[in-house]
């Protein structure tokens, strides 16, 4: 008995791109292209004929764009979703707002020049509609009903908590913009590591900031001192290192090389949270394509921190957190819903 391919359907307004998807993907034995649309009135016909498991889709389109084709599938048909996005100030923003309604991931547009394409972005491709086409759609949408945790005025940090340590990568964008909009604003400083290109990490950090008490800001300075009541997120281009000068904790962004293929890397940021500041840390890993963080959260477990990973059943792509779990990196295993609960309690107690 064959293995099942996966059905891809492939919506863009450009025949080039239409034909450089299409090759990308298959050169994969996984993967089976079984149709492709101009627009998404086409699309629209080619879904309910031929009943796609993923989707790749362009933002840029005639008659109706995009997001609005988005916003449209996921409230009468949801399925895995794929943007195919421009590296660009307003890609990035279009973009995240696709991750909001409930797209699984994105990829840059692949390279005009079919050898170039082929080269370095099949793999990239191939990978994240492959994890889209297996992704836990319907997660609910994290939304402004979601209300924030609060904490007791006579409560305070009585284990000294130092620093919370946050990891993401398929789904973690939504995942975490839900986790930290619930936590109130003096919290001890937060330090995030998501897999996102260069170009799409200031958006993302002031998106979050917009939607948090917390300031959340990108790192983009060496050597940026951690202060309560602040959010770090890594850039989309260096490894993020929280490093300890006598007794202070700073941010380091380094450029050393990728791990697991990520720069920035969580493994890299949970290990340095180990070594740093040991015990007086709280590790958690989200949703996420692959296995980068878990060594890392092993590491910051067996340093005496407190540690956690998503759950199955709440995560986009049970990657990451479910091989921290088998590691036994993670001393808790949770509900995305409850993980601003956990950090709270954690910190101020019940």
């Amino acid at each position: 008995m064959s293995k099942y391919r996966y059905k891809v359907l492939i919506v863009d307004d450009s025949p080039l791109y239409r034909t450089l998807i299409r090759e990308c993907l298959e050169s994969d034995p996984a993967l089976e292209v079984i149709g492709a649309a101009a627009d998404p009135y086409e699309a629209r016909e080619k879904i309910k004929k031929f009943n796609p498991d993923v989707i790749t889709l362009d933002i840029e389109m005639p008659k109706m764009n995009g997001i609005q084709f988005l916003k449209n599938l996921m409230r009468l048909r949801p399925m895995p979703v794929v943007m195919v996005s421009t590296l660009t100030q307003h890609g990035a923003e279009v973009t995240l707002s696709a991750l909001e309604i409930g797209a699984v991931d994105y990829v840059p547009k692949p390279s005009a020049n079919i050898a170039t394409a082929i080269a370095q972005e099949r793999d990239e491709l191939v990978s994240k509609v492959k994890a889209a086409a297996q992704a836990n759609i319907g997660q609910p949408q994290w939304g402004k009903q979601a209300a924030p945790v609060q904490v007791n005025r006579h409560h305070y940090n009585r284990k000294g908590y130092e620093i919370i340590a946050l990891g993401a990568s398929t789904g973690g964008t939504e995942a975490l913009r839900g986790v930290l909009e619930r936590l109130p604003e003096h919290m001890p400083p937060i330090v995030v590591t998501q897999h996102i290109k260069a170009a799409f990490c200031g958006p993302f950090a002031q998106r979050l900031d917009r939607a948090c008490r917390l300031s959340v800001e990108e790192v983009t300075a060496d050597r940026m001192p951690l202060i309560q009541g602040h959010v770090y997120v890594a850039p989309g281009d260096r490894h993020l290192t929280v490093v300890n000068r006598q007794g202070h904790l700073y941010c380091q962004p380094t450029d050393e090389a990728p791990v697991e293929r990520h720069r920035p890397s969580v493994d890299v940021m949970f290990s340095s949270v180990a070594e740093a500041v040991g015990a007086k840390s709280v590790g958690v890993i989200l949703t996420g394509m692959g296995r980068d963080g878990a060594s890392g959260l092993l590491k910051m477990h067996q340093a005496g921190a407190l540690t956690a990973a998503q759950d199955q059943a709440s995560s986009v792509v049970w990657g990451m957190p479910r091989v921290a779990i088998e590691l036994g990196g993670a001393s808790q295993v949770l509900p995305l819903s409850n993980v601003a609960n956990f950090l709270v309690e954690t910190v101020y107690g019940k």
